[in-house]
C-alpha cells in the first residue's frame, strides 16, 4: 500500500514540474524553418569546408539573450535529433553550437559519408517549440 501510494504522491508532483518546463518553451514563430544554404545534399566536399544556415520567418539572437521569436543554430553532425526537446543541448563532436549568432562556419570532417542537420535553440539551447529542425541532409567527404 505504500508503494502505490508513494507512487501517486511522485506522480502528482512530477507532472505539474513537467507541465511547467514545457510552458517555458520558447515559441516558435509560424513557418519558422532552417536549412542549409551550402553545401547542398548530395555534395561533395573537401575535409575542410563551409556550411552557410539559412532561417525564415525567425531572427538570430546570442545564446543568453532572450528575445521572442529568436534563437541561435545547432549543427548535428552523423547524429539525429535528440529525443527529448525539453533539455538544454549538449555540446558535443556531433552537437555544434553556434550560441554567439554565426550564420556559417567551416568544419572539417573525415573522407566518408556523413550526414547533418540543424537545429535551432533558445536562449538557453533549448528546442523550440515546435522545434525548428532542418531536413537531414547527406555529404561526401574526399
Amino acid at each position: 500500500m505504500n508503494r502505490i501510494a508513494i507512487t501517486l504522491f511522485s506522480a502528482l508532483l512530477i507532472a505539474p514540474v513537467a507541465a511547467i518546463a514545457e510552458s517555458m518553451k520558447s515559441e516558435a514563430p509560424a513557418n519558422a524553418g532552417v536549412y542549409f544554404v551550402q553545401p547542398t545534399d548530395g555534395a561533395t566536399v573537401d575535409q575542410t569546408f563551409k556550411v552557410v544556415f539559412g532561417l525564415r520567418n525567425m531572427g538570430v539572437a546570442p545564446a543568453g539573450v532572450e528575445k521572442a521569436g529568436t534563437g541561435h543554430h545547432h549543427l548535428l553532425i552523423d547524429t539525429d535529433v535528440p529525443s527529448d526537446l525539453s533539455k538544454s543541448l549538449p555540446a558535443t563532436d556531433q552537437i555544434r553550437h553556434f550560441g554567439g549568432g554565426q550564420t556559417e562556419t567551416e568544419i572539417t570532417l573525415s573522407p566518408g559519408k556523413h550526414t547533418l542537420q540543424l537545429l535551432v535553440g533558445d536562449h538557453m539551447h533549448v528546442p523550440h517549440n515546435p522545434p525548428v529542425v532542418s531536413e537531414k541532409i547527406t555529404v561526401m567527404v574526399e
